[in-house]
Order: C-alpha cells, then sequence, then structure tokens
C-alpha cells in the first residue's frame, strides 16, 4: 500500500464522499480505485485483445472481418485468439459475430 498527497477540488471531494458512502461502506480507496478501472475500460485500453490467430480452412463462402473481402470455399483465413489485455485496439467484450480475416489484414494487423 502506497500514499499518495493529491489536492481536489471542493466540488469533487463531495461526490467522492457521495459515491464512496452510497456504493462501497465509505471507502474512498476502492471509490477511486473503481473509478479508475473505469475509465480504463471505458477509454479502450482494457478489455479483449487480439493476441494471435488460428487458421481456419472454410468450409463456405465466407468475407474477411476487417477488408470485406470475399473468400472461396476451402480457402484458409485467420480466427483472431482473444485473451484479458490493455491496448488502445481493446474490446469491451468479445465479438459475437463469427471473426475470420484475410492473411493480408492480418499481416497489417501484427506488424
Amino acid at each position: 500500500m502506497q500514499r499518495l498527497n493529491f489536492t481536489l477540488d471542493d466540488n469533487t471531494v463531495e461526490l467522492l464522499e457521495r459515491l464512496a458512502e452510497k456504493y462501497y461502506s465509505g471507502n474512498k480507496s476502492l471509490t477511486v480505485r473503481a473509478a479508475l478501472e473505469s475509465l480504463a475500460a471505458h477509454a479502450g485500453h482494457e478489455g479483449w485483445v487480439i493476441t494471435g490467430y488460428t487458421p481456419v480452412v472454410i468450409a463456405e463462402e465466407s468475407a474477411c472481418h476487417t477488408c470485406g473481402e470475399t473468400h472461396d470455399k476451402g480457402e484458409v483465413l485467420y480466427r483472431p485468439v482473444f485473451e484479458r489485455g490493455a491496448s488502445s485496439k481493446a474490446l469491451p467484450k468479445i465479438p459475437a459475430e463469427n471473426w475470420l480475416d484475410c492473411s493480408h489484414c492480418v499481416e497489417q494487423a501484427t506488424s
């Protein structure tokens, strides 16, 4: 645990106190932590990030998720592997749709 000293204006102090009482039994540290986690998530820096790709031989004509180019049955596209992480490209949740990318888009995403 580390003590930090910083100055807050009166309105911010009142807001912190109200939120701490309402949601965190008066614990201002937990309130600030929750606010920072929420800010990070909403700013797109924390969530689901692509950490790799798995090749998939497609069973029917499919389109690349990123560029939209169509590909024929039997071609190889790439399914992203998602993990929790931090990035400016992080997604708040794993996409529900079938996500396949072509080799060109995968190369651009990983370079």
